[in-house]
């Protein structure tokens, strides 16, 4: 039978600094959205339709599952860009019952202006990010006692 390994002291720490990192890195996306007068999760939103990868347009159900939230919520989401004239929905031309959503043209300058400052923050907490994470592959846990 294997024996459960062990988490060292110095697992926790590095835990610990990169849990409190991507803290940071969340309050400070949180401060700048809001510095433009957008809830965090109207950024969130706006940059997950921006960075679609897919080959398809954004759909109530793709931006669901991108942030992890149930589709109604995302609906009522959306509904809040389009408020905000952030946001607009068009029929799908394939399939007339389906939606997309598609940003404004003054939510892709917010969006540019946000992307910019998150772009700073990251490539300068890059170095310790890079540090901790290397730590963490590099650091086997610890064999119990009884090995």
């Amino acid at each position: 039978m294997t024996k459960p390994k062990r988490l060292r002291q110095i697992d926790y720490e590095t835990l610990a600094d990169l849990r409190h990192a991507l803290r940071k890195f969340m309050d400070f996306s949180a401060s700048a959205a809001q510095a433009e007068g957008l809830p965090p999760q109207q950024h969130q939103a706006l940059l997950a339709i921006k960075g679609n990868r897919n080959s398809e347009p954004m759909t109530v159900g793709m931006l669901a599952e991108r942030l992890i939230i149930a589709p109604h919520t995302a609906t009522e989401l959306i509904g809040r860009l389009m408020d905000g004239n952030l946001a607009e929905r068009r029929a799908d031309p394939q399939d007339r019952r389906r939606q997309t959503v598609h940003l404004t043209d003054k939510a892709e300058e917010l969006l540019v202006r946000l992307s910019e400052v998150h772009l700073a923050e990251i490539r300068e907490m890059a170095p310790k990010l890079v540090t901790l994470l290397s730590q963490l592959e590099k650091t086997p846990l610890a064999s119990t006692a009884d090995d």
